[in-house]
Parts: C-alpha cells; structure tokens; sequence
C-alpha cells in the first residue's frame, strides 16, 4: 500500500476544486500520455534533488529507510510535475516534508487521495 503525492510548477490553484482540475490536466498531459517523455524542468529536478537529500532513492536505499515506493525518484517527474507513491509506513513524515519543500520551492503540493492542496 502506498500514498501518493503531486508536485508541480504555476500559479497555486484558488482552491482543492481547481488543484484536482490542474492535477487532471497535467497527469493527462505530462504523465499518462503516449507521447515522447519530457524531461523534468529545472525545478522539478531541483525539488527531486531536495528530497533525496532527506532520504536516499530506493534504488541506493541498503538500509530501507527510504520512504519512496518507486525508484529512481526522478523517473517519475515530467516536464513540470512530479507523481510519487511513498510506502505507507513512512508516508506522514515524508507527504509533510514534501509539503514544506514544494512550498519553500515556491511549487504546488497536491493530495490526490484526499483530492486536497497541502499547505
């Protein structure tokens, strides 16, 4: 079991309404789609980068203390959003760093199980 959390660059969408309308969009666009991949823009690999300087990327992760489900972390960013799945068991700790280093990064943090902005 995992929780997943969307990560993305733009304007903060007024409310959880439209954050769930934006996520939609860009997941359609940048993750689903069959399109050529994009790359991650600057932010979105420097957010990534940020991260993995709290806990290691699965794939280097000798001791599982890792909260990522899914690895490398940066395989799951395109263009400028980011979908990750974290393991359950770690999941709290890690959506609320997450949270504060999208915010301090100035980018948009988004719940899709509670369909809800973080803060």
């Amino acid at each position: 079991m995992s929780f997943d959390l969307a990560v993305w660059e733009g304007e903060r969408p007024a409310d959880d309404a439209a954050a769930a309308l934006c996520f939609d969009e860009l997941y359609e666009r940048y993750i689903d789609a069959d399109g050529p991949e994009v790359p991650p823009t600057e932010r979105i690999a420097a957010y990534v980068a940020a991260l993995l300087e709290r806990w290691p990327d699965l794939t280097e992760d000798e001791d599982d203390t890792s909260p990522w489900s899914t690895g490398p972390l940066i395989g799951e960013a395109s263009g400028p959003v980011i979908h990750f799945a974290m393991r359950w068991s770690m999941a709290q700790e890690a959506a609320v760093y997450a949270a504060g280093v999208a915010s301090s990064m100035g980018l948009n943090c988004y719940d899709p199980q509670s369909q809800c902005l973080l803060p």
